[in-house]
């Protein structure tokens, strides 16, 4: 059995946050302060830049109040970037901060392209000849990453995604006269998970609730169908709710709509105007209203109305890496494994950091219907596990309550790094 390593540990966030990503963070500095072999606890402010620039805090020294409120406490507490580690000098900045503060444990918590960051990062650590073990924690609402069944933060985006639709079916209700079309726009780049998960706002007896019509990126997108569809739906409804993926693609594999023709860090379409593009459809070929919500980024951050399932899963995958770490495993991610029994269950496995870099999961074919805007029974026994529960957000003055972390600054050892 591999011997403990005596030093510290560091943990960061990357990409979009969640409403579960600090869970994932409390389960880390929960676990690690159980274990003599990490002497401390830092964290790394935004991200990768944060680390290439020194920028670290004490977690040890957060009081076990904070830390318990991260669990309902929505966004990166640690803040997070989307800065993509490009030459080889900002890889070996990297190694200099862990060597400096002596970093033999480093848990990430990110999606796709933060665990190919981590498992470079690893590589040259090898490299270098500085013993370090990297551990992956899974975190984005797109619900994408390979190997694992789910990821922490799908769970609580569904149950705010189905529990709006539910709200807005209401509004339309009172409002509609077969005249008007609400289209609701969610995240997910290149996969239909959250769109999908729009169908658990249905009820099990009632096929025909709303929303009406579900549009995935995984089914090429044709305005003649779609045209059809809404009038099909109006010929016995009083209004006809649409929910569409941010990352729907046409016939030709291009995105129907983007909000600029700009790119991110790491190369992905700035997205946005699925659902106005849509809503022109309706207004220019049936004279029909379209009235567009893009739900944006609050359906990530409503905390108020997240999963108690993704949360507890959330904090049992950081303690998870923590336990890896120490047991003399490095370059994995954790994965989330579920039972086999009728009663849903859930644990914790491990997969190669490097199977899941800049892979996608999409959302099975077997799971889309033949009508290619609903989604089938297999995809809702799937996904109603996963938003079972409902965090208790503590309030104030009637509105929720949140913790800061103090972020009680380490000392550098280093030079200042210089940007690209």
């Amino acid at each position: 059995m591999p011997e403990e390593l005596l030093g510290n540990l560091l943990v960061a966030q990357s990409g979009g946050p969640t409403a579960v990503i600090n869970a994932s963070l409390a389960g880390v500095i929960t676990e690690a302060l159980n274990h003599e072999c990490i002497e401390e606890i830092y964290g790394g402010l935004n991200g990768i830049a944060g680390i290439l620039q020194e920028e670290l805090i004490d977690l040890a020294e957060e009081s076990q109040q904070t830390i318990r409120g991260l669990r309902y406490t929505p966004a990166a507490a640690l803040g997070t970037s989307r800065y993509k580690l490009k030459r080889q000098q900002d890889f070996e900045r990297v190694v200099a901060v862990f060597k400096a503060h002596d970093i033999r444990y480093f848990c990430y918590i990110g999606g796709n392209d933060s665990m190919d960051t981590a498992a470079r990062i690893s590589q040259l650590s090898r490299e270098l000849d500085w013993e370090l073990r990297v551990i992956g924690i899974p975190k984005t609402v797109d619900n994408d990453l390979p190997a694992t069944d789910h990821t922490p933060g799908y769970g609580s985006i569904i149950k705010y995604v189905a529990t709006t639709v539910k709200e807005l079916a209401c509004d339309n209700e009172s409002m509609g006269q077969r005249d008007l079309v609400s289209i609701i726009e969610v995240m997910g780049r290149n996969s239909g998970w959250v769109a999908a998960g729009s169908t658990l706002a249905k009820h099990r007896d009632r096929p025909n609730d709303p929303p009406h019509l579900i549009y995935l990126p995984e089914v090429p997108f044709s305005p003649q169908k779609f045209l059809a569809d809404v009038q099909r739906v109006l010929k016995s409804e009083r209004y006809c709710m649409v929910v569409v993926g941010e990352g729907l693609l046409d016939e030709n594999g291009n995105y129907v709509s983007t909000s600029s023709g700009q790119t991110d860090a790491f190369g992905h379409s700035q997205l946005g105007g699925a659902g106005a593009y849509l809503a022109g459809l309706v207004e220019q070929h049936l004279g029909l209203k379209g009235r567009v919500s893009r739900l944006g980024h609050p359906q990530r951050a409503a905390a108020h109305c997240s999963s108690l399932t993704d949360n507890a899963e959330a904090f049992l995958a950081g303690q998870a890496a923590v336990r890896t770490a120490i047991g003399g495993t490095t370059d994995k991610m954790i994965t989330l494994l579920r039972g086999d029994g009728e009663s849903y269950t859930c644990e914790t496995g491990l997969t190669d950091l490097e199977g899941v870099a800049n892979a996608v999961k999409q959302v099975p074919a077997t799971w889309i219907n033949e009508d290619q805007t609903s989604l089938s029974f297999q995809f809702q026994k799937y996904a109603l596990p996963l938003i079972q529960g409902e965090v208790q957000v503590p309030y104030e003055n009637g509105v929720p309550q949140f913790v800061r972390l103090r972020k009680q600054r380490v000392q550098k050892h280093l030079e200042a790094h210089e940007w690209e």
